[in-house]
């Protein structure tokens, strides 16, 4: 069994559990972060980066959608809008031991509004309730949306009420909405995760209209304080992105507060210690250390001798032959680091 092939059939299938989930985000939620994230949570919704249809249906599946099984649960994000290759799709995923299919209505990248496909679809309702109605046919996954507030000059409360009403009645009760709209003009990707101001109010709203949906908040959320404050706000569930990636280890408060359970890893030094088990594992299977380091650069947020963490990850895992001992070796400079603010501490 190659790095890539070690899918497997998900658990008996409960009620997703999204009241926390870390977003979708291409070039971080690849299956390296996840590992990393599943050591210091068990119980936070995890999702895949977008996948596009074509990708699923002609491109190499064992890449592309292999997981461990660890990482349950899990959900994959597809990008596309059409209704038969969506479907297609949505049936691999679940042949793949997927535990939600969820299609983007939120990217406002170039590459997937020429695809005809990401936020642009948020001005096509019906494009995409049939494409959620053919999901939801294919396959017996749950199928979410992962949505803007507006896209362009289409950003009315109005309109998003009534596009959520229109792919709700194709059987979609799930949503998350990343509380900006989305510029298709003038703005990169990463500016449209800045530049659009947040509007919490607006996706608490959508919550209060529509109390039989599943409304999840997603943008902005820092810390995972920020995420139970919007749930006892109103919405069902909160969506980190960027700041879990930078700090991973913001997900250790997740399990007790989620499921009344410790974290897995009491401490970072044990996510160390997993994390090159799994690059020996990869290594073993054609992966280079640095495709597993490359996601821990913020294991060590917040300590004394993280930028040296930082230094010595970027530095000693980038040749392809890189040993999975140079992970141990950067966390040893930031134990010394620790040891020596300590004492510096005690001698004050």
């Amino acid at each position: 069994m190659t790095a890539s092939q070690d899918h497997t059939a998900a658990p008996a299938r409960q009620p997703l559990d999204r009241r926390l989930s870390v977003a979708p985000m291409m070039d971080c939620t690849d299956r390296h972060y996840r590992y990393l994230a599943r050591q210091i949570s068990r119980h936070t919704l995890l999702y895949t980066e977008m996948v596009t249809t074509g990708a699923v249906l002609h491109g190499p599946r064992p890449r592309l959608l292999g997981f461990d099984p660890m990482e349950h649960p899990l959900a994959l994000q597809l990008g596309g809008s059409d209704p038969a290759e969506l479907a297609r799709a949505a049936e691999i995923a679940q042949v793949w031991g997927y535990d939600e299919v969820n299609l983007n209505v939120g990217c406002p990248s170039d590459r997937v509004r020429t695809g005809r496909f990401g936020a642009c679809l948020l001005k096509e309702p019906e494009t995409v309730a049939a494409a959620c109605a053919a999901m939801r046919r294919a396959c017996d996954l749950p199928v979410t949306v992962k949505t803007r507030i507006g896209v362009d000059d289409v950003d009315s409360y109005d309109h998003l009420l009534a596009f959520v009403d229109r792919v709700a009645a194709a059987g979609v009760s799930s949503f998350a909405l990343h509380a900006r709209k989305a510029w298709l003009q003038g703005l990169s990707p990463k500016e449209n995760r800045e530049v659009p101001p947040l509007d919490y109010a607006r996706v608490r709203r959508l919550k209060a209209d529509r109390p039989q949906l599943e409304i999840l908040l997603n943008g902005g959320l820092q810390t995972l304080h920020d995420a139970r404050a919007e749930i006892a706000a109103g919405v069902d569930g909160a969506m980190i992105g960027r700041a879990a990636y930078a700090d991973p280890w913001m997900l250790a408060d997740a399990d007790p507060w989620l499921a009344g359970r410790p974290a897995p890893c009491a401490e970072r030094r044990q996510v160390v210690d997993a994390m090159v088990a799994y690059a020996r594992r990869m290594q073993a299977c054609d992966v280079p250390v640095k495709r597993v380091a490359q996601h821990m650069l913020g294991l060590a947020s917040g300590l004394p001798g993280a930028r040296h963490f930082r230094r010595h990850l970027s530095e000693h895992t980038r040749a392809d032959d890189a040993a999975p001992e140079r992970i141990a070796e950067a966390w040893d400079l930031v134990e010394a680091a620790v040891t020596r603010a300590e004492a510096k501490r005690a001698a004050a």
